[in-house]
């Protein structure tokens, strides 16, 4: 069993910056790939950026491809999203995911946080 709590969420005006944090806690959780996603309202459940187990291979969604970065220290159990020069469409609930695998796929992670609200205004 793996628990994920994201934080670092929050309103910022375009072209700010935000870090996101997700902190995990359970058995083998260093094993487990992350991502992160994002939900806006209406909308379904995205993509945003992976990384695997050992930080050795990451992967990022086009729309955000540039401008997000994300990273992980095992050693804190601590998967991280640092996003800058945020636009108004960045506006979502942000979640983390483990997955024992890779995928871009919601359907395919295997636990998820509760999320943090991101909000960027022009």
């Amino acid at each position: 069993q793996v628990q994920l709590v994201e934080s670092g969420g929050g309103l910022v005006q375009a072209g700010g910056s935000l870090r996101l944090t997700c902190a995990a806690s359970g058995r083998y959780v260093s094993m487990y790939a992350m991502g992160w996603f994002r939900q806006a309202p209406g909308k379904e459940r995205e993509f945003v950026a992976y990384i695997s187990w050992n930080g050795g291979s990451t992967a990022y969604a086009d729309s955000v491809n540039g401008r997000f970065t994300i990273s992980r220290d095992n050693a804190k159990s601590t998967v991280y999203l640092q996003m800058n020069s945020l636009k108004p469409e960045d506006t979502a609930v942000y979640y983390c995911a483990a997955i024992r695998g890779s995928s871009r796929a919601p359907s395919q992670y295997d636990y998820w946080g509760q999320g943090t609200q991101v909000t960027v205004f022009s």
